[in-house]
Parts: structure tokens; sequence; C-alpha cells
């Protein structure tokens, strides 16, 4: 990403990329795969843009196929796919909401039906929305952030249960604020906390099978999340605060979820968190 700060700028919600001053690299085009996760099924929530988008491409990069779900943006959706295809490899956007179970199970049969099976769930979508006050966080908002972020993992992880094979891998999205709490964003933070947990406890439950269960928990990310729900405030000069003086771009983050995802790199982790946070100390 630029070292320049991000300037004044908002859209609505969900948000989209191509308005995005700077443009966030989120296309993986410096990367080269390896082979790393040849011929694997991935499902991806949460992969129109930003950090879902990388790592789909960096998948198909190192030879995965790809299903996975959006909420509306279709031409985002669309550019993705098209992404994983200039690799050779197949994909497919599922639009729906995480909010509600029953499309939870219909994600997941759709992409059994269109891979074949699920060796990597990706559980990366979320929601968020700031407030003023602790006082100003409505019931109605509190129930929106559980669901999408929360219940949506639950339900998506225990309909694919049945379709991972014993040695596929499961990689939760955290955040750094679920390490160490945000003032405005108290609901998300404490959401991204307990995902955070179900990778621990998962990784406990599913060692006999040897599913591998880990954490990405990154810093600030320039995405169409921050604009679309942060702000004009929230969005200028976002990610200034981090050690590095700057967001990370999608392109930095997805390296992390191929390393989960493979084998090769990381058979010996489960119940790990790994934390791209830009120098970030927790506690500091």
């Amino acid at each position: 990403m630029s070292e320049t700060p991000p300037p004044p700028q908002s859209q609505p919600h969900p948000g989209r990329t191509e308005p995005m001053d700077p443009q966030p690299r989120d296309e993986m085009r410096g990367y080269e795969g390896r082979g790393l996760l040849e011929d694997r099924r991935a499902l991806i929530t949460g992969g129109d843009s930003g950090i879902g988008r990388a790592v789909a491409v960096a998948y198909a990069k190192e030879g995965a196929d790809v299903v996975f779900n959006y909420l509306s943006e279709d031409a985002e959706a669309e550019h993705t796919v098209s992404l994983v295809q200039e690799q050779g490899r197949n994909a497919v956007g599922v639009r729906g909401d995480l909010a509600d179970e029953d499309f939870c199970g219909h994600l997941v049969r759709r992409a059994v039906e269109e891979l074949g099976g699920i060796d990597i769930l990706v559980e990366h979508a979320a929601t968020q929305a700031p407030v003023d006050d602790f006082t100003d966080l409505s019931t109605e908002q509190l129930r929106r952030t559980f669901d999408v972020n929360v219940m949506g993992v639950f339900w998506t992880i225990r309909e694919a249960l049945e379709h991972i094979p014993d040695g596929g891998s499961i990689i939760i999205t955290g955040s750094i604020n679920g390490l160490r709490g945000n003032k405005s964003l108290i609901d998300y933070a404490a959401s991204k906390s307990a995902v955070m947990n179900l990778t621990l406890s998962l990784s406990q439950v599913l060692r006999e099978r040897g599913i591998r269960v880990n954490c990405v928990a990154p810093g600030p990310v320039w995405t169409p999340l921050i604009p679309s729900t942060l702000g004009e405030k929230g969005a200028e000069g976002f990610g200034k605060q981090s050690p590095m003086g700057r967001a990370a771009d999608p392109d930095e983050i997805a390296p992390s979820y191929v390393f989960f995802a493979a084998d090769r790199l990381s058979s010996f982790y489960s119940g790990e968190v790994l934390a791209p946070t830009g120098g970030e100390i927790q506690g500091s």
C-alpha cells in the first residue's frame, strides 16, 4: 500500500474496490505458486474482495479450485471468479447472507456439488459498525454482528465437517481487535475474540481426525470494508497508527492463509493464531 495515508472517503456497505483511493492490491499479481494446493478444494466465505479475494487467487495459483460466498456485490464476485479462472482453476461465487442458517447449509452443499468435497474451509466473512459510545450499541446491531461473525462460522463449519476429509484444514479470520479490544468496534472485537477461542476449541475436537484448525488475526488492512463501515473520518489516514505507519494490502495477508492450508508448510500447526499486525504487539 502507498505510504501516503488514505484521504477521507466513504461508500455504501458492503463496499466496492473500484472507488477506493488508493486502490488496494488484492489480485496477487506478484505471487508465484508452487503447487502447494494442487487439486485441493477450497470454500471461502467473503471471497469477493479484499483479503478473501486475495486468498482465492493465491489458492488458485497454488492449484486449488474455489467456491466462495459474497453478500451482494455481484461485479466484485465476478471479478474474483475471472481472476481465479486466469490461473486455469474453477471458481464459483454464491450470493447470500451468512446470518441466515439455511443459507450456510446451502453454501456448503453448493460447494460440495461444485467441487466434489471441501479440503480447505476459510471462514473469513465479517461485518462491523462503529459506535461513539457503548450505550449507543443497539441490540439489533449486536445480534447482526454476532449472527454474521460468530453464528455464521458455527453453522458453516458444522455443515461442512461431514464433507471435510481427515487431514483437512479450517482457517478462521480473527482480528487484532479480538486480541486487544477496540473502544469503537466493541461488538466486532467481541465477536472476533469468540471465533479465535473457537479456533482453540475446534483444534482439540478435531485432532483425532487430523483436521488442523488455525486462525489469522490481521491488523489494519485496506479493504472495501473500511470506507463502507468507518466512513470518511475512519478511512482518513487508516492504518497510520500501526508501527509500520500504514495499513496492509490484502496481498500481504493472503500468504498466511496459504501457509495454514498447505500441509507441506504447516503440518504441525493447529490451534495457532498468526497475527500479521504491522509490528503491533498485544498489550502494547
